[in-house]
């Protein structure tokens, strides 16, 4: 399911960090809590990381759709994407979710979810497969949500194919405290 494991291909920038640096980090990070591996490896890019971290900021600080949503849609799309660096910050950082539920979102296991949750689950699963939704689904998630949060659904689903494809193609190593896939 992951990429395999081999050395970063960009190391994360370290402290001393260049003032632009320090500002793009101390945004990127709630206060106390060390830079993680992917904002230390795009600040390389200070430039384009500055610009990404607005959309990435309001997706997870000022949502229009609940939190246990979010992390659902984040951790299917990072799970289908074998995107095992974001997968793990998000299953052990954000606590809007069991463990089980948390398992759910790997392939191969999301029976344990229904209702509305599954709903999330097929829309990762779509767009992944399709880069589309089926019109079926869309009625099928219009019960439940409304344009705005639909939206955000979509965009939110793509930013984290976005971030999968940084963590996996730049090989960023896992955090130590994240949690890891199943082996």
């Amino acid at each position: 399911m992951s990429v395999t494991a081999a050395a970063a291909r960009i190391e994360p920038l370290e402290p001393p960090f260049e003032p632009e640096v320090e500002r793009y980090l101390k945004a990127a990070m709630p206060p106390g809590v060390e830079p993680l591996r992917l904002f230390r490896t795009l600040a390389v890019h200070v430039d384009l990381a500055s610009r990404m971290r607005p959309l990435g900021a309001g997706l997870l600080g000022h949502p229009a759709i609940a939190p246990r949503e979010r992390e659902l849609v984040i951790l299917r799309t990072t799970a289908l994407n074998g995107a095992e660096y974001e997968w793990g910050v998000h299953a052990a950082f954000f606590e809007e979710l069991s463990q089980e539920e948390i398992g759910a979102t790997l392939p191969g296991n999301e029976g344990a979810l229904t209702g509305t949750d599954a709903l999330l689950i097929a829309l990762a699963d779509e767009l992944h497969g399709t880069g589309s939704l089926s019109d079926e689904l869309w009625e099928r998630l219009r019960e439940h949500w409304s344009e705005v949060q639909l939206i955000e659904l979509v965009v939110l689903a793509g930013m984290y194919r976005l971030v999968s494809y940084l963590v996996n193609g730049l090989r960023i190593e896992p955090e130590p405290w994240a949690a890891r896939f199943p082996r």
